[in-house]
């Protein structure tokens, strides 16, 4: 089946869009200043004193900084079946440029992330990203690419809870894109659970190509954990399977509810 044209971008009245474009300059403004005051004492503290812990602190504050600025809200629907206690692999669609700090800020109080080697370039947040034990990824090398999700199954395995997006990249329609392997790999090698994810509403928020934020709602839906105990890589593919339409039910439910 072809993929859905992507839709067309809603146009805002004049005051809608004058109260985003305003409310995104206060936020890139706030952030940033965020970052520039706290970032660098945050740091050196971390390294100085083996504290990684704090520079989780310290990002929930900006993330919870930016969302208060944007105006954005969110719904976070099965929380209960978030794993407590335990490591596991969340998975979860991806469309908008928002979904990472949002779903980092509500799912787990220290979740680890792969990210961009560009990310990884920028001189607090680059340096920051690596003291909480990200994980860089470059993604038009696959031997590089391989060697970070083995990385990134080695940490889960001491113990460390990671947040995936399998698509790879953000979805232009809202169409789940083909699934990655590497997020269910690292599940199956540590033997943890993956935990789907369905976020709607981050497009909404902001489009692919666009700088501006808008005030909406996103929703969070946590699905049903998948344990992986007892799994090889040869179930990878039925994993996947059973991951992707949780997350296609939670969509389609969301978007009626």
């Amino acid at each position: 089946m072809a993929p859905s044209p992507p839709p067309p971008t809603p146009q805002l009245t004049a005051p809608a869009w004058l109260v985003s474009a305003i409310r995104s300059i206060a936020t890139y403004l706030g952030v940033s200043l965020y970052v520039v005051l706290v970032g660098p004492a945050g740091v050196l503290i971390a390294r100085l004193f083996d504290k990684p812990g704090l520079i989780y602190v310290l990002s929930h504050g900006g993330i919870g900084l930016g969302l208060a600025l944007s105006g954005i809200s969110y719904r976070l629907a099965g929380v209960e079946r978030i794993p407590r206690g335990r490591t596991a692999v969340f998975c979860a669609n991806h469309t908008s440029n928002i979904d990472a700090p949002l779903l980092f800020h509500l799912l787990h109080p220290r979740l680890h992330l792969l990210y961009k080697v560009e990310f990884g370039r920028m001189p607090i947040l680059g340096r920051a990203a690596r003291l909480a034990g990200f994980i860089p990824v470059e993604r038009r090398n696959h031997d590089q690419s391989q060697h970070a999700v083995d990385r990134a199954a080695d940490s889960v395995a001491r113990g460390n809870s990671f947040l995936v997006f399998p698509e790879g990249t953000r979805s232009r329609t809202g169409d789940l894109l083909p699934f990655k392997k590497g997020g269910f790999i690292m599940a199956i090698k540590a033997q943890v659970p993956i935990v789907p994810v369905a976020i709607l509403g981050g497009r909404a928020a902001m489009y692919k190509e666009s700088r501006l934020i808008h005030p909406v709602r996103v929703d969070v839906r946590v699905g049903v954990p998948i344990e992986t105990a007892g799994m090889t890589l040869d179930d990878r593919d039925r994993l996947i399977g059973m991951a992707r339409r949780q997350i296609e039910e939670m969509i389609a439910a969301t978007a009626h509810s």
